[in-house]
């Protein structure tokens, strides 16, 4: 199996009553996730986050720390996919979708029903009205010579 980061961002509203999601073209069917995708080689998460966010829908955001991290595993794609989920901010930009063969939609969706379509399990159900997050550390490592 191939290990996949995913990077994905959570922004909310001024209010903090809804989530940004975008719709997805699906080889079925149209699903919603966070913005979000692969993390690419030589990329840090905080990167791929802030690039995804620009790519699917137009927006700059910057991010804050980590509000969950999850994991799947993808047997027809052979995929163990590892997901990090930043809360980030809306910094500018306008909505758009520059990737029309990817994305069909971008919108702002309900707290529980936007829980629904990131993941969150039964036991951890409510958790994205919490907001908590823990700190991302990029670690510098010092070449020793």
């Amino acid at each position: 199996m191939k290990r996949v980061d995913v990077a994905y961002v959570l922004l909310f509203d001024e209010l903090k009553q809804k989530v940004l999601m975008v719709k997805n073209k699906g080889t079925g069917a149209s699903y919603y996730t966070l913005p979000g995708g692969a993390v690419e080689k030589g990329e840090t998460l905080k990167e791929a986050a802030v690039r995804e966010v620009k790519e699917e829908t137009g927006l700059d955001a910057e991010v804050d720390g980590i509000f969950s991290v999850g994991e799947a595993f993808f047997e027809e794609r052979g995929h163990h996919a590892i997901f990090f989920t930043f809360v980030g901010k809306i910094i500018g930009g306008e909505i758009n979708i520059s990737y029309p063969e990817e994305i069909e939609e971008v919108t702002w969706m309900d707290l529980k029903q936007a829980e629904k379509y990131i993941h969150i399990t039964n036991e951890h159900e409510g958790l994205i009205t919490d907001r908590n997050t823990v700190p991302y550390m990029l670690r510098e490592v010092l070449q020793k010579g």
